[in-house]
């Protein structure tokens, strides 16, 4: 679950510096605290919960 937490934010990030994002204009702090809210990290949560119980599926499936 780890894992996927670690990809889901890091995508994030690297949304924030992409041509349109706005982080281009301001700096570093500002993108960590856009990226770091309560409700993206309910989002990872859920997701990586989610993933772990198909992974396992699958894993013990096959």
């Amino acid at each position: 679950m780890g894992f996927i937490i670690f990809l889901f934010y890091s995508n994030l990030f690297m949304g924030e510096y992409e041509r349109t994002g706005i982080a281009q204009k301001r700096n570093v702090l500002w993108a960590l605290e856009d990226v770091f809210t309560v409700s993206n990290f309910a989002i990872a949560l859920v997701t990586s919960f989610i993933g772990y119980i198909v992974f396992e599926f699958l894993r013990k499936k096959f």
